[in-house]
């Protein structure tokens, strides 16, 4: 154990903080216990289970206000194997793909391997910043990131100007459930539910346009897909309210159960007002603490979702992650790949205000105590 003991009135109820997966609602563990028997271990091609599948898809298209023409489509694999999935079918010859983050990088080296692809355009900027999108000709995808998970840069999602009919996806995976979006800027916006649904992973969710579902439609069968990465798949059986392969069941069931939890208290609007009041308990925190600040400069593209802090030098920020930690306060750690000093914190709907309020007055402590 760290020699540093955190006062107990200075712990958080609940300890988690992680990026993803995150914080689970212990309510809704508990009714998943109850209800076990009944779901877990059963056909997933049975009225239990795919009872859950259309929960799920109502309790989005309510949550998210779409229009009556968008669909709500889901697979297994999660966000990642979805980039697989637009490379086959929802790209039809090039893309153009905001990069600035890891995940954003990753779709595009998917692209860049595709041999019946063209090489996709890149609209690059550092990380801690987003790149400006514009129209190119001969672009049929633009390919944005709703929120960075990495870097905890959010960036608005806005259709190119001149893009004329090219599709908008957008990976919104940390960003779904907590940041605001408007139906008509985007194609397909998809994510995992492990993160402001409060789930856990496994799952790909997808909010299609008529747009997306016609281009879908056009390329099935025009090309060679995989069956588990051919989105026509996934569409037809979402409309039948299952999957193309065996879901997690306990997935569906926890995500149904924050659906729930988020539309009975006013749907998107109080998920984002309730991350934004959290996300600004820590970033004026930060600005004003003599040991930190927030990595992402301009106020404009921090990520009410994810915030990321940087300590001064003389703080070694995986010391204080590792105190945390031992104290039971989990994954503050910064993103490895990144290689900052740095801390990280979801705040996710299901991550209760005080907690992050305890969560600052604890680091506070722990680093004053690093210093002596």
């Amino acid at each position: 154990m760290s020699a540093i003991e955190i006062p107990r009135e200075l712990i958080p109820a609940d300890g988690r903080f992680g990026s993803g997966p995150s914080k689970v609602r212990p309510e809704a563990v508990q009714r998943l216990a109850r209800d076990a028997d009944d779901l877990l271990g059963t056909s997933h091609r049975q009225p239990a289970v795919k009872g859950q599948v259309r929960r799920v898809r109502e309790g989005l298209r309510t949550f998210f206000d779409l229009p009556d023409d968008h669909e709500v489509v889901l697979g297994v694999g999660g966000a990642t194997l979805f980039w697989d999935a637009a490379v086959f079918g929802l790209i039809r010859e090039r893309s153009a793909h905001a990069v600035f983050g890891e995940f954003s990088t990753k779709f595009a080296k998917s692209v860049d391997e595709a041999p019946h692809l063209a090489d996709p355009v890149k609209f690059e900027s550092d990380f801690g910043t987003f790149p400006e999108v514009e129209a190119v000709e001969g672009v049929d995808l633009y390919a944005l990131t709703h929120c960075e998970t990495s870097t905890g840069v959010a960036m608005p999602v806005q259709r190119p100007a001149g893009s004329g009919d090219a599709l908008v996806a957008v990976d919104a995976t940390s960003a779904a459930g907590g940041l605001p979006v408007d139906p008509s800027q985007y194609d397909a916006y998809y994510f995992s539910p492990q993160k402001a649904f409060a789930s856990e992973g496994g799952l790909w969710l997808a909010l299609l346009s008529p747009a997306a579902i016609e281009r879908i439609g056009e390329l099935s069968g025009s090309r060679y897909q995989p069956p588990i990465l051919d989105l026509q798949t996934a569409l037809d059986n979402s409309r039948k309210d299952q999957t193309y392969n065996t879901p997690s069941v306990s997935t569906l069931y926890l995500m149904g159960e924050q659906l729930d939890w988020l539309n009975s208290e006013g749907g998107l609007g109080f998920a984002v007002e309730n991350c934004a009041a959290k996300a600004n308990h820590l970033y004026d925190w930060a600005s004003r603490a003599d040991f930190a600040q927030p990595f992402v400069k301009e106020p404009g593209e921090r990520s009410n979702v994810v915030v990321t802090v940087d300590l001064d030098a003389r703080v070694d920020a995986n010391e204080v992650a590792s105190t945390l930690r031992e104290n039971g306060i989990l994954d503050t750690e910064a993103y490895r790949k990144l290689g900052r000093n740095q801390l990280r914190f979801a705040v996710f709907p299901a991550v209760d205000h005080d907690d992050v309020v305890k969560l600052t007055a604890a680091i506070d402590h722990v680093v004053e105590r690093l210093a002596e």
